[in-house]
């Protein structure tokens, strides 16, 4: 298991290490920042005096590894726009983004797998065929016109929930958090259902395909022949063996609820990391555009690294496997 885990982490270094490369290069490619701050009326002298002070007249390689050096030191640079360091601006708008994404992982999982073993296990019942039917509708309906239509049925229509921002927070250990007062839930709850559609919908069909595989198993027929009851049958030799691949791409799909909030948190301007990138790419403020796509690669590669883990826990085959080779 140790060889396992170290053969993993060194493989995460250098995927790091590669994409901080094609980010850093890529973000270096796109305009020029400076024309986005300077005034409009200033003279050669003082965009030149800019340049230097931000470090843009120096080579690539030299702002690279520069980058490098002050990132293994947890300095990810200061914002071109706001002053202060890109990282703590992250920092200050991630507990938002997060429990937004745990609250439409929640609503994927509660909701998805339940539904998923009932459809794979009653496959020709309307019900299933319903669940079924509507799961497409996930994966077929663009996320900001459902948010929109969201507002305008519950916000604007019905006036049963709030339309945009985040609600009362209270301090969790130092951390601001509104999951955990009435007028937050109620705001997180469209903006958590939106970004939970897809996801949901996803969960269910894996839970039904695996059900489906699983359920014509010996093991299972076995159980069935011993007499054991359907909810043990259901929930200790079906359960475990379907979460192999919902645990695998729920992993995944975690670090995309975290990543790519964006269209959600606009829609229902949640203050979390994706309204920050969006600002941060209209002023090409490159060091806070660079330090949240490094995080989301970290993130990223940590999510692998637990689901790998996780893997080999619930199926030692793929430790021995990879021990072979």
């Amino acid at each position: 298991m140790t060889v396992f885990v170290i053969r993993r982490l060194l493989q995460a270094a250098l995927v790091v290490l590669i994409m901080s490369l094609l980010v850093f290069g890529g973000v270096f490619l796109v305009g020029d920042p400076v024309e986005m701050l300077v005034a409009d009326d200033a003279d050669q002298a003082e965009r030149e005096a800019i340049i230097k002070s931000m470090g843009l007249d120096l080579p690539f390689y030299i702002q690279y590894l520069r980058f490098i050096g002050n990132a293994l030191q947890g300095d990810m640079g200061n914002s071109f726009v706001f002053q202060e360091s890109a990282m703590h601006l992250i920092a200050e708008r991630m507990p938002a983004t997060f429990e937004l994404a745990f609250a439409a992982l929640f609503i994927a999982v509660v909701f998805g797998i339940p539904l998923g073993i009932y459809a794979g296990l009653n496959a020709n019942s309307w019900i299933s065929k319903t669940i079924m039917t509507t799961s497409i509708l996930g994966f077929s309906l663009p996320t900001f016109w459902v948010g929109i239509m969201m507002i305008l049925f519950f916000a604007v229509i019905m006036g049963w929930l709030p339309s945009s921002g985040r609600g009362e927070t209270v301090d969790v250990f130092g951390i601001q958090l509104s999951l955990f007062t009435l007028d937050g839930l109620s705001h997180v709850f469209l903006p958590a259902v939106n970004l939970a559609l897809f996801k949901l919908s996803m969960v269910i069909r894996l839970a039904r395909a695996g059900t489906r595989e699983v359920v014509h198993q010996d093991y299972i027929k076995f159980a069935r022949a011993k007499g054991l009851s359907d909810t043990r049958i259901i929930g200790v030799h079906l359960f475990k063996n379907i979460m192999i691949p919902v645990v695998t791409v729920l992993g995944l799909e975690f670090g995309g609820l975290v990543a790519f909030s964006v269209v959600t948190e606009t829609v229902f301007a949640w203050p979390g990391m994706g309204k920050l990138l969006i600002d941060s790419i209209n002023f090409l403020d490159r060091p806070v555009i660079v330090a949240y796509l490094m995080f989301v690669v970290v993130l990223f590669v940590v999510i692998n690294l637990i689901v790998d883990v996780l893997y080999s826990v619930l199926d030692p085959r793929v430790r021995l496997q990879e021990m072979k080779s």
